[in-house]
C-alpha cells in the first residue's frame, strides 16, 4: 500500500512537472505559503476593516442598510468555506482551489478601486447642509457584485491555505512530525501581524489620504500574494484529491443502517479491509479500529449476500471499509470539542461592540494633541497575541517539553484548555474595569453626560484586551491544530472549513447573546444592562459576568468532552504499532 501511496505522488509529480524531482514540501515552501498569507491577509483586512466609512462616505449609504450589506456579506463569506472545502477535497486540491479563488478576489478587489477612483462610478460628494446623493443602482451593483466575489473567493481561500501549508510536512517521515505544529504558530503570527499593519497603516492611509490609494494597496497585495504562490508551484506537495468527502461519510451511515440488524462480530479483525480502495485516501496512514460508536462498525461487516471474490470492489452504499467507518467516527467525535470554542469567539467579540464603547468614553490621549482612536485599541489584543506566539514557541516549549517529555511541549487539548482559562479571566476583568469606569465619572459628576470624557487612563483598559490576544494565542490556534490534525487527511480542507464557520458561528451567539440580554434586563423606568444611549447608566459590567459564567460552564463541558475523547488511530506504513499521530504524548 505504501508503494501505491508512493506512486500517487510521483504520479503527479510527473503529470505537474513531467519530470521525477526533489522531494516535494518542506521548509523550503514556507517562504512563499508565508508571503503568501501575509499579503492576502493585508489584502482582506485593508480591504474590509474600515469599509463600513467606505460605504457611507463616499456611497453615502444610510447607516443600517450600510450596517446590513456588510453582515450580509459576512454571513455569505461564512458559507462559502463549505463550498471551497467541497471542490479542494472532491477533485481540484488545494493548490488550484487557492490559486482561483485568489484571482476571483483579486478581480473583486481590482473592480472596487476602479469604481473608487473614477469618479462617474460612485455618487457626488456631499455640498454643505444638501442631501447626499446616494449611490444609484449601477453604483451599488458594481459594489455587491465586488462583494460577491470577494465571498466566493474568500471561501476557496480560508478553508484551504492553512491546510496546504501543513500538507507540505510529510507526516509520515519521523524527521518533520514536529514542524507541523511549529508551522502552525508561524502561520498565525504572520496573520496577525499583517492584521496589525492593516488596522493601523491602511486604515490611515484611507481616512487621511484617499479611497484611491486605500484600497489600491490591498489590491496590489493581493496580486503579490497571488505571485508568491504560484511562484512555489514546482516545490509544493500536491495531495491528489480522492472524490467527495461527504459521500463517504453518507456511504457508512447507510450502510450501517442497512445492517442494523446484523449481529456485531466478536473479532475486530474479521471486519472488511481493503487497502486497494483506500490508497488515495489514506496516504499518511491507515485509520484503525477503535471500540467507541460500535454501531458504526456494522458497515464494514461483509455477509453472506456480499460473496466477494478477490480483487473484487464491493457496492460501498452496502459495505465499507475500517478505513471509511473511522473517518465518520473521526468527523463525529470532533464536533463536541469543536463546538466548545464557539463561546470563545463570543467573548472575543466584544471587543468590537461594547470594549470599544467603553474606550470612547475614557482619556485615550497619548499627548497632548495625539489620542488612539477608540478602533485602534484591539492593537493591544493584536500585540498580545504576536508576543505570546513568539513567546511559547521559543520559551515555553522548551521548558513544558522537560516536564512533559512531549516535543511540541503541550497537545492542543492541553492549549484549548490554557486558552479557555485566560479567556474567562479577560472577562471577570473586564467586569472590574467597567465599575472603576463608573466609579471615576460618578465621582466627577458624570453619569447622565455620556459624550463627556471619563478622567480614566486607556490603561485601565489594556488588561482586557491583552488577556483576549494571549487566549487566541493558545486557544484559537489549538484549535486549528485539533481540526487539522484530528480530521481524515481527505478531509482537511473541509475541517479548516469547520474551524472558521465555529468563527461565524460564535459571531453570531454574541448577537444572539446581546439581543436576549438587552430585551429581558429592560425595566420599565427605561434602565438596561445595555443601553442604547448612555453607558454609563448601564450595567455591563454584569453582561461580562454572564459571559464569565457561561464561559466556566463551557469550560467544565470542554473537559468533559477531552476526557472521553478518543484520538483518531493512525497506522503508518509498514508500522506495526497502531497510534494517534499525537497518542505518545498524551
Amino acid at each position: 500500500m505504501e508503494e501505491q501511496s508512493r506512486n500517487k505522488i510521483s504520479e503527479e509529480e510527473k503529470q505537474f512537472h513531467g519530470r521525477p524531482s526533489r522531494p516535494k514540501g518542506g521548509l523550503i515552501t514556507m517562504p512563499f505559503i508565508f508571503a503568501n498569507e501575509i499579503c492576502e491577509k493585508l489584502a482582506v483586512v485593508g480591504f474590509h476593516a474600515n469599509m463600513i466609512s467606505y460605504l457611507t462616505t463616499q456611497l453615502h449609504l444610510p447607516l443600517t442598510k450600510a450596517a446590513n450589506t456588510l453582515t450580509n456579506f459576512s454571513g455569505t463569506s461564512s458559507l462559502t468555506p463549505l463550498l471551497g472545502a467541497f471542490i479542494a477535497d472532491s477533485f481540484a486540491g488545494r493548490f488550484w482551489t487557492i490559486t482561483f479563488a485568489s484571482i476571483i478576489y483579486q478581480i473583486g478587489m481590482t473592480l472596487l478601486t476602479i469604481s473608487a477612483i473614477i469618479p462617474t462610478l460612485r455618487p457626488p460628494p456631499c455640498k454643505g447642509e444638501e442631501v447626499c446623493v446616494v449611490a444609484d443602482t449601477a453604483q451599488l451593483t458594481i459594489l455587491y457584485i465586488a462583494l460577491l466575489l470577494g465571498a466566493l473567493g474568500s471561501g476557496g481561500i480560508r478553508p484551504c491555505v492553512v491546510a496546504f501549508g501543513a500538507d507540505q510536512f510529510d507526516e509520515s517521515d519521523p524527521k518533520q512530525t514536529t514542524k507541523t505544529w511549529n508551522y502552525f504558530n508561524w502561520y498565525y503570527f504572520c496573520m496577525g501581524a499583517a492584521h496589525l499593519v492593516a488596522v493601523t497603516v491602511l486604515v490611515y492611509i484611507q481616512d487621511n489620504v484617499g479611497w484611491g490609494l486605500g484600497l489600491g494597496i490591498p489590491t496590489v497585495a493581493m496580486f503579490l500574494s497571488v505571485i508568491a504562490f504560484v511562484g512555489g508551484f514546482r516545490l509544493y506537495r500536491h495531495l491528489i484529491p480522492s472524490g467527495s468527502p461527504f459521500t463517504r461519510l453518507i456511504q457508512v451511515a447507510v450502510s450501517a443502517f442497512r445492517k442494523r440488524k446484523v449481529r456485531m462480530v466478536s473479532d475486530p479483525t474479521l471486519l472488511y479491509t481493503n487497502d486497494e480502495i483506500d490508497a488515495s485516501i489514506s496516504l499518511g496512514g491507515k485509520l484503525t479500529h477503535t471500540k467507541h460508536m460500535s454501531f458504526l462498525d456494522k458497515a464494514a461487516i461483509v455477509t453472506e449476500e456480499e460473496n466477494l471474490k478477490p480483487g473484487e470492489i464491493p457496492n460501498l452504499w452496502k459495505l465499507n471499509t475500517v478505513h471509511r467507518v473511522e473517518e465518520l467516527k473521526s468527523v463525529i467525535s470532533m464536533g463536541p470539542i469543536g463546538a466548545s470554542g464557539i463561546l470563545l469567539i463570543t467573548a472575543y467579540a466584544q471587543q468590537g461592540t461594547f470594549s470599544l464603547q467603553q474606550a470612547k468614553t475614557v482619556n485615550r490621549h497619548l499627548t497632548k494633541s495625539f489620542q488612539i482612536p477608540a478602533g485602534s485599541m484591539s492593537v493591544f489584543t493584536t500585540i498580545a497575541m504576536l508576543s505570546t506566539i513568539v513567546i511559547y514557541d521559543r520559551f515555553l516549549v522548551k521548558i513544558a517539553r522537560k516536564f512533559t517529555g512531549l516535543e511540541r511541549g503541550i497537545t492542543f487539548l492541553h492549549r484549548m484548555g490554557v486558552g479557555f482559562v485566560i479567556s474567562i479571566i479577560a472577562t471577570l476583568v473586564a467586569g472590574f474595569v467597567e465599575i472603576k469606569r463608573k466609579h471615576v465619572a460618578i465621582e466627577h459628576g458624570l453619569l447622565d453626560k455620556p459624550h463627556t470624557m471619563v478622567p480614566i487612563s486607556f490603561l485601565w483598559m489594556i488588561p482586557q484586551y491583552s488577556l483576549h490576544g494571549v487566549a487566541e494565542a493558545f486557544m484559537s490556534i489549538g484549535h486549528m491544530e485539533f481540526f487539522y490534525d484530528q480530521a481524515p487527511e481527505s478531509m482537511r480542507s473541509t475541517a479548516m472549513a469547520l474551524f472558521w464557520m465555529a468563527i461565524s458561528i460564535g459571531n453570531y451567539a454574541s448577537t444572539l447573546l446581546v439581543t436576549l440580554v438587552h430585551k429581558f434586563s429592560a425595566k420599565p423606568d427605561g434602565s438596561n444592562w445595555l443601553p442604547d444611549k448612555n453607558l454609563n447608566r448601564g450595567k455591563l459590567e454584569y453582561f461580562y459576568w454572564l459571559i464569565t459564567l457561561l464561559q466556566v460552564v463551557n469550560f467544565v463541558y470542554y473537559l468533559w468532552c477531552a476526557k472521553i475523547y478518543t484520538y483518531k488511530p493512525v497506522q503508518v506504513h509498514h508500522s506495526i504499532e497502531v497510534n494517534s499521530p499525537i497518542s505518545n504524548e498524551l
